[in-house]
């Protein structure tokens, strides 16, 4: 078990941001269960977080900056520890995709990682076991910052029906998460389509993949199997990944009927149901 003495600032993001609090700290002659006062925690996080036990979020982040008056010092920091908990094999498509200009993905089995809800992206984390779920979850989540910046990437989702029907985390959270795609319905920067059943065979039998686009970078794909992600910027590849784009956005529905099947599915797939004692007996 790491202490904060132990700690190597230099090693990695979380050694870093476990070791300044605890010196900014010292320096404002406060003990951890001051600062956890303050910024109504416990002193036993703030300690698991200085010995990189537990992973900061966001939201503890901005609560030490404002009680130790860093001016954003933590703010900052946090995206890098979070980025930081991505398996290694995927953290080079996240600083890529942070980058993009334009996001054209098609997903075949799961709702893509930006538009994720909380407990959609926990329940299929958890599928791989992780040694550190929330972590995981938490990385996940900053990643989703991107459309939150003033001039976000233009991204596009083409889904395969499947992804609708799969009930990942029970039906609640799938009903929240339908509800979240709804909320794209009418979005600026992000759009939604739905590859229906009916279109049978299409030109992406073979599985996911996504397009990233840059202001001044050659454009790359990204692919994945059972175990790792690849990326790649051949031509070749990215000739023949944008004509078969091009042509599941001609077979999916359009975004307002997409829309519609997607609100269709969430109240006949996972709406409210009457329990077994609340059912009328004829």
């Amino acid at each position: 078990m790491a202490t904060v003495q132990s700690l190597d600032p230099d090693a990695s993001p979380p050694d870093y941001y476990g070791w300044e609090p605890r010196r900014l700290r010292e320096a404002a002659n406060l003990k951890q269960g001051q600062l956890g006062d303050i910024i109504f925690c416990t002193g036993s996080l703030i300690g698991q977080i200085g010995t990189t036990r537990k992973i900061p979020t966001r939201d503890f982040s901005e609560r030490v900056d404002a009680a130790l008056g860093t001016d954003g010092l933590f703010s900052r920091l946090v995206g890098l520890v979070l980025r930081s908990q991505l398996p290694a094999w995927f953290q080079p498509y996240a600083d890529m995709e942070a980058k993009a200009t334009y996001i054209s993905t098609y997903q075949a089995l799961v709702v893509y990682g930006l538009p994720q809800t909380e407990e959609y992206a926990r329940a299929l984390l958890a599928t791989g076991m992780p040694d550190d779920l929330d972590g995981l979850l938490a990385a996940r989540m900053e990643r989703q910052r991107i459309l939150e910046r003033d001039h976000p990437p233009l991204a596009w989702a083409v889904l395969d029906e499947a992804v609708l029907h799969r009930p990942i985390g029970g039906r609640e959270t799938m009903r929240n998460q339908l509800a979240r795609l709804l909320e794209f319905a009418g979005h600026r920067w992000m759009r939604m389509q739905v590859l229906p059943f009916r279109a049978g065979e299409h030109t992406s039998m073979d599985g996911m993949f996504t397009l990233l686009r840059f202001e001044d970078d050659p454009d790359v794909i990204y692919t994945e199997d059972l175990i790792s992600g690849h990326m790649t910027a051949s031509l070749d590849t990215i000739k023949e990944a944008a004509r078969r784009y091009a042509h599941l956005q001609a077979a999916a529905l359009s975004v307002e009927d997409s829309a519609a099947l997607i609100a269709r599915v969430m109240k006949e797939r996972y709406g409210d149901r009457p329990r077994p004692d609340e059912r009328t007996v004829a």
